[in-house]
């Protein structure tokens, strides 16, 4: 099972960060169960730095967890992240994750073992559709920051 985690930022990100150790904790918690399966973890992160790195990585918001090539979360909402504003000097909108009828600014450690185990035993996984363009907010925040 391979694993991605895209981000813009690793220092000051409270997202980024968030995901990152949600994503530590969850994997943690599964690897038990992961030993009695045929299944392996390995992660890849991903500072993403500019926006050709993020056209060619089809990545669409920060910060983005895919198992086997496929997003965790089919659609994404956004909200201002004032703390990818401070790394850029503008206002940028970053991911939301919705899991049980709730909206998180980090991705609950629950909401990603279960997506780790749905792979894992098959569960059904909707197709994504991929954008063939860098969203508009991730174009601003790359610009800004390149200017900074």
């Amino acid at each position: 099972m391979f694993i991605e985690f895209l981000y813009i930022d690793l220092e000051v990100c409270d997202r980024c960060l968030g995901t990152d150790a949600s994503l530590e904790d969850a994997i943690t918690e599964v690897a038990n169960v992961l030993k009695a399966t045929v299944y392996e973890i390995e992660v890849q992160k991903i500072l993403v730095e500019s926006e050709q790195q993020a056209l060619k990585l089809e990545f669409v918001s920060s910060p983005t967890i895919r198992i086997n090539g496929q997003d965790i979360q089919l659609d994404f909402k956004e909200s201002l992240c004032e703390s990818c504003g401070d790394v850029c000097g503008e206002a940028v909108d970053c991911r939301v994750w919705t899991w049980q009828g709730q909206e998180y600014t980090t991705p609950p450690k629950a909401m990603i073992v279960d997506a780790i185990l749905r792979h894992v035993y098959g569960g059904q996984q909707a197709s994504q559709q991929v954008s063939k363009d860098v969203p508009d907010n991730l174009k601003k925040f790359f610009a800004a920051k390149a200017k900074r």
